[in-house]
Parts: structure tokens; sequence; C-alpha cells
């Protein structure tokens, strides 16, 4: 089994997504001892957005007519998606900038939506093409918005949802710490919950301790 970890903060060692991230990571390790990581860092070595040249790979263009440059593009979206591709699970770093999430974030998403690669255009509809993985997405949030009318302004757990559901993977599984923000006690509840999603999201118990601390 593949895991590939990517983390996205650029915060360092003050990130709670990366702590979380590794945290899951490291559980989910512990629980399937076979497995591989392979780790990306975006806050170090993002794509660029996506721009004339790097827009190569869903043009069709046969890459003799292609510059220099978009060869160049064109290598770096080949290497991004042939590591997501040959992952069994990921497990994603997101916290919550401006209601969504890191630009580095989208900037990969969009280097590994490929037309032909991760989905395809159908009769009926778009298809997915990169089943049966499993991605945890680590959210972290200064404020609260699940299951509240706030919601409508998350456009980060539901985008992430929506844009790999789109690429075929079904099994989305969040670890959420909210509420990080809202003082220390506020801070103290979100990191315990993200802990205890953490054990749920890879199939380790809680024990009656751990689950009173939740509650």
């Amino acid at each position: 089994m593949k895991l590939l970890h990517v983390d996205s903060s650029p915060l360092g060692s003050a990130s709670v997504s990366r702590q979380l991230s590794r945290k899951t990571v490291a559980a989910w390790t512990a629980s399937h001892p076979a497995t591989t990581v392979e780790y990306l860092d975006l806050a170090l070595d993002a794509p660029s957005h996506l721009d004339m040249d790097s827009l190569g790979f869903k043009l069709g263009i046969d890459p003799a007519q292609l510059t220099p440059a978009q060869k160049m593009e064109n290598a770096v979206s080949e290497q991004l998606v042939s590591q997501f591709l040959a992952a069994d699970v990921i497990v994603i770093g997101a916290p919550m900038y401006n209601f969504t999430i890191p630009s580095q974030l989208k900037a990969w998403i969009d280097r590994i939506a490929q037309a032909g690669r991760t989905f395809r255009y159908t009769a009926n509809g778009p298809e997915g093409l990169a089943k049966g993985k499993t991605l945890i997405v680590v959210s972290t949030r200064g404020s609260m918005y699940a299951g509240l009318p706030a919601d409508v302004v998350d456009h980060q757990e539901s985008y992430l949802k929506t844009v790999f559901n789109f690429v075929g993977i079904t099994d989305v599984r969040i670890v959420r710490a909210e509420g990080l923000a809202m003082g220390e006690q506020g801070k103290a509840k979100a990191l315990a919950t993200a802990e205890a999603d953490i054990r749920l999201q890879v199939g380790q118990p809680a024990n009656d301790a751990q689950a009173a601390v939740v509650a």
C-alpha cells in the first residue's frame, strides 16, 4: 500500500494542519504496517498556477509542437499526476484560508485533475478514473462552520469533496479541527476532536478516557 502525504500550510512548525496530518499518517502506518509513505510539501515545492504553458497537457497538442516552456510544465504535471495515481491513500493537510484552500493546494489539484488521466467525459457525463483510493482531509479552521448556517461559506471541505469525487474518489474522510482561533479552551477542544477523528478514520478505537475528553 502506498500513501501520499501532502501538506500545504506555509506556517512550518506553527501549523496545526501539519501537526495533525503527521499524526494521521503515523496512525495509518501503525494500523497498516506495510504502508510506504511519500511526502509532498506544497509550501516548499508547489507547481506554478495554470497559464498558457502549463495548460498544454489539457490541449492534446503534439509534443513536437510544444515550446520548451510547455514541455517543462508538462513534465511537472506528469510527475504530479503519476505520483497521485500511484497512491492508494492520500492524506492532505488543508487549512481554511479565506473560506477556501491555500492557493498552492489549488495549484496542485489543477495539475492532477487531467482529462484522460484522472477523469474523462462520456456520453453519460464525466467519469472519474482515480477510483479505489482513500482520501483523508485534515481540515483546520479558525472559526466554527460545520453544521451551522455558516456552512454556506465553506469552500474548503466542500470543494475538496467535490473535486476528488469528480476524479473518482468516493472514500473521503475528514479529520477536522475548527475553532482554533477561539481561545485556548476552544483550541484544546478542537485538537481533542481532531485526535478522535484520526482514530476513527484510520480504524483505531478510542479508549474511555479519550472519549470523555472529546465529549
